[in-house]
């Protein structure tokens, strides 16, 4: 689809058809020659369609009123082979068309999904999950009549109003010219109806989007709900939206019915008035019944597309409204469309360095200030302090996912800026504060990361990450579903899950964001010896606010209101005396003015370090290296 601005919205739908064109065309253009086939099995159609009201008169005049009986078997038989025809292309334009409608609707909505995969952090922040969903699933399924059956269909009626009316003209202009008075007075009165139920449809998919957000933050927070009783809350907020989205969908159907009541108004006068013109013609023998039975139903297959304009005009005053939410979407400039970032990078080394970087993600709303340091391949950084200090912000830098408002990253030298994401984030290893699982067994979680990995590979991250423990005592073992979320584990579980994803994707850089926030003590000594294997050859970034599972770091950064206040190791930082002294003995429960020498209380606490016997678990013997393991080497 064309990439273009949206624009606002015409005063006319024909306007709106105009400026909507480019992106049509690229639909149309693949499939130009099913809808050329489709157009003239339809002119077909409707070529076939007009033999029986043109044998009417022949019937009236000649058959039964010169009692000539030889016109009669040609006749039916001209008849029935046009219904013939009409039926078989009927059918074939359903088969032809309607499928491909169906097609192209799937197609978009895989189109649609792929670019907004591709959209930044940012977008997602700013769009509710409910509104991207009816993009995805709702906003792409109007499209069908502009390019199924419905366009067809309207270009059929409008070729067969074309034929009719060079009919009517022909047995008699004035009442044509009566008939003809009247439709223009209609299509007046439609464009003026449109005008006003255009918002209206405009302006459903918004509430649509809105309500069903709501209900799926709703449902995934059903937890929270029960926790806090407030099931009638969320039912009255749902209520509201619903009660919205009915007004809207009533306000429809009241314009709809007037437009209706208008046709029916209007059409009938027509009929009323042919009717007298007619009788005293024939009465005054200008016109046989013949052909006033030629000219009412001629008459009525020009009235019929007029009459279908509500029910034609209001799908496709949806489709449009469909179509421009859709060119908005992919309108949005992909993450990695970005000309700039044309740098593949190889294999990183894994040298981090940021340079005065600063970022906001609201204007004028700073997150990070001015933060500068680097990180050393192989090393471990840690970044602590208090909530909303700025670390996770600085982990989403690093990913790449977002950009810095100023200042510049660096990654083994070459602005991160300018590197393209693909070949970045394949070497990278996230294991993210809020844990996210799939639905689906506890081996695709895994996998998710390394979708190739061999059954071994799969089991060494489990076992690393001492998944194994709990996943062995399932009946279905490694093939049990985690539901949504991963609902059917705790919260350690599912961490652990996360951990062993992260442990096979074998990155070069690993950031574990309270990567071991939701185990036990005991768990969580049992993973650190799994993560010091893992952290070995790889740049790590870690957030912790357990301060003593970052006191092996190379570097520490103490993070506040977005400034790095402090930065080295945990025994420069500890003898400093300063924030971190703080953090880490209050946490620890220690009297500020009571003096620890780091290094003796402290190496009580800490989980046995990876050396000898922290391969050992359960008097087992020592676990294969999983360096090895997970890169297929003796495997």
């Amino acid at each position: 689809m064309a990439e273009v601005i949206p624009k606002q919205a015409s005063p006319s739908q024909a306007a709106r058809l105009r400026e909507l064109w480019p992106d049509l065309w690229t639909f149309i253009q693949p499939r130009r020659w099913i809808l050329a086939l489709g157009f003239l099995l339809m002119a077909i159609n409707r070529l076939a369609g007009l033999v029986l009201p043109a044998s009417s008169k022949y019937l009236i005049d000649g058959v039964i009123g010169k009692h000539d009986a030889r016109m009669l078997v040609p006749l039916i038989s001209a008849v029935i082979g046009a219904t013939l025809v009409q039926g078989v292309t009927d059918f074939a334009l359903t088969q032809l068309l309607s499928k491909e409608a169906q097609r192209l609707i799937a197609e978009l909505r895989m189109k649609v999904q792929q670019h907004i995969g591709r959209l930044s952090l940012s977008y997602y922040d700013a769009t509710k999950t409910g509104a991207l969903v009816s993009r995805i699933m709702s906003d792409v399924e109007g499209l069908r009549n502009l390019i199924g059956t419905g366009l067809v269909q309207f270009v059929g009626g409008i070729l067969t109003a074309i034929f009719a009316l060079v009919v009517l003209l022909k047995i008699s202009v004035l009442m044509t010219g009566v008939a003809a008075a009247i439709l223009v007075v209609f299509g007046i009165c439609m464009r003026y109806a449109f005008k006003i139920i255009r918002p209206i449809f405009r302006a459903r998919p918004k509430i649509n989007a809105e309500v069903t957000g709501r209900l799926t933050e709703s449902l995934a927070g059903v937890r929270v709900v029960k926790g806090y009783h407030a099931e009638q809350r969320e039912a009255v907020v749902f209520a509201g939206g619903v009660k919205r989205l009915l007004d809207n969908v009533l306000q429809t159907l009241t314009a709809t019915s007037v437009m209706s009541l208008t046709a029916s108004t209007l059409l009938g006068l027509v009929s009323a008035l042919i009717m007298f013109l007619g009788a005293h013609r024939i009465m005054a023998h200008d016109m046989t019944l013949g052909s006033f039975v030629e000219f009412t139903i001629f008459l009525a297959m020009l009235i019929a597309p007029v009459g279908q304009v509500v029910n034609i005009g209001t799908q496709l005053t949806e489709a449009i409204a469909g179509l421009e939410r859709t060119r908005e979407v992919l309108a949005e400039q992909p993450e990695d469309a970005d000309p700039g970032r044309a740098v593949e990078v190889g294999v990183v080394r894994g040298e981090i360095a940021f340079e005065d970087v600063s970022f906001a993600y609201e204007p004028g709303k700073p997150v990070l200030n001015d933060v500068s340091f680097r990180s050393s391949p192989g090393t471990v950084t840690a970044l602590v302090g208090p909530s909303g200090a700025g670390k996770s912000t600085m982990i989403g830098l690093v990913a790449a996912f977002y950009v810095p408002t100023q200042g510049r990253i660096f990654v083994d030298g070459i602005d991160l800026s300018t590197v393209r994401l693909e070949s970045y984030r394949t070497q990278l290893g996230v294991v993210l504060q809020d844990t996210f699982l799939f639905d689906g067994t506890i081996r695709e979680n895994v996998a998710f990361s390394r979708p190739e990995a061999s059954e071994e590979q799969i089991l060494a991250a489990c076992r690393i990450a001492r998944v194994d423990e709990f996943a062995e005592r399932f009946e279905l073992k490694y093939d049990t579903v985690v539901g949504e979320r991963g609902v059917k584990l705790s919260g350690g579980q599912k961490q652990r899950v996360s951990i062993a994803r992260a442990i096979l994707a074998d990155p070069r850089i690993l950031i574990l964001d309270e990567a071991t926030s939701s185990l036990d003590s005991e768990s969580e000594a049992l993973i650190q010896e799994g993560l010091a294997y893992l952290m070995q050859g790889r740049t790590t970034f870690v957030i912790a606010h357990r301060l003593s599972t970052v006191r092996r770091a190379e570097q520490i950064l103490v993070i506040e209101s977005g400034r790095i206040v402090e930065r080295g190791t945990h025994e420069s930082l500890y003898a400093l005396g300063g924030r971190y002294w703080e953090l880490y003995t209050r946490q620890h429960g220690i009297e500020q003015n009571r003096l620890i020498v780091p290094g003796e209380k402290e190496k009580e606490e800490e989980p046995e370090a990876a050396g000898a016997g922290a391969n050992r678990r359960n008097g087992e013997g020592a676990l294969p290296n999983p360096v090895t393991l997970l890169r297929g080497q003796g495997a």
